[in-house]
């Protein structure tokens, strides 16, 4: 089997986004069936395990201390805690189990703790991920140790882009934590966030830093911005949903194996627009009413609309699965 390319260029990306819209879908929609399903959706749980009080200055999150959205700081959630959401999110049909905890970079006590919560929800037979901000060699190396399946780094935008949403850490220092992860044998799930203010040559530079990774990220999320009062991003003008959906379609293309997650602002997606997502190759979602602290799609809504689309929650880990060739 071809192994995807690694030396996409910006240019390249821009003229993939661009082209009609039908012959893009088409092209996503052949090699979304050449690697996948096509009828069958990741379903994961997202759960905030240590809300606010971070020091990033990210423009578009209300956990950032910099920023006055009136959220409550609270401590890292209770081991019982965590494994109880984690026993529900399994009964409501999801295969891998989310950790986010709003730190920069956690300490080695903190990362112990995280591990406890890992070593806990794998026992409940369930994938685990966790985003925790920058990590060490050292740590990333530990986590794997710990049993950890996935580690979540976004991206966010574009290197050129990158300065005009946080200022408080080095898109460099994504690609460190990026190739810690990597380097210790941990699955990557990486992704970004539209709706920003960027330019379409944006979010082909930032497709372009995904799939010229020395692999891509096994999970890529794409997020449309939720705007949260508070935040510098606030009043950031609406993303066409079209354009949405050529990235989704353009990341599937470039990165064919990975599966690309429909995520934030799924809220304020109609079905129909989620619908044109699943065809151009999105095949992950999170479920559960909360995003760490934004609101998400209920599950009973998810139910009905992949009951409407003929889709069907795939509980098969990636490593596990049978593609056919080129």
């Amino acid at each position: 089997m071809n192994e995807p390319r690694r030396d996409w260029t910006v240019a390249e990306a821009e003229a993939l986004l661009a082209r009609p819209f039908n012959d893009l879908l088409f092209e996503a929609q052949q090699t979304h069936r050449r690697y996948f399903d096509p009828n069958a959706v990741q379903v994961s749980t997202l759960l905030s395990i240590k809300t606010g009080a971070c020091p990033e200055d990210c423009g578009y999150c209300s956990q950032s201390a910099r920023h006055d959205t009136g959220l409550a700081r609270e401590k890292l959630l209770p081991l019982e805690q965590v494994v109880e959401a984690a026993r529900e999110a399994k009964n409501s049909g999801a295969s891998r189990f989310c950790m986010g905890a709003a730190w920069r970079n956690p300490t080695d006590s903190n990362l112990e703790r995280v591990i406890e919560m890992i070593q806990a929800v794998r026992a409940e037979g369930l994938e685990t991920c966790v985003t925790l901000g920058m990590l060490t060699a050292a740590q990333a190396r530990r986590l794997r140790e710990a049993g950890l399946d996935y580690y979540n780094h976004n991206l966010d935008t574009s290197p050129e882009f990158y300065g005009q949403v946080i200022t408080t850490r080095t898109f460099q220092d994504r690609l460190d934590t990026l190739a810690h992860v990597r380097e210790a044998g941990i699955k990557v799930c990486a992704g970004g966030i539209l709706g920003m203010g960027e330019r379409r040559a944006d979010r082909a530079s930032m497709l372009c830093e995904l799939a010229n990774l020395p692999k891509p990220p096994e999970s890529v999320p794409i997020n449309l911005l939720v705007p949260i009062e508070g935040t510098p991003l606030a009043d950031a003008d609406e993303l066409d949903p079209i354009e949405f959906v050529r990235t989704i379609a353009a990341a599937r293309i470039m990165m064919p194996r990975s599966h690309v997650r429909l995520s934030a602002g799924r809220h304020e997606m109609s079905d129909e627009m989620q619908a044109l997502c699943f065809f151009a190759g999105a095949n992950s979602i999170f479920h559960g009413e909360r995003l760490l602290t934004t609101d998400n799609v209920g599950e009973s809504a998810d139910q009905r609309l992949f009951a409407r689309l003929g889709l069907h929650p795939d509980p098969t880990p990636f490593e596990q699965k049978t593609c056919c060739s080129a």
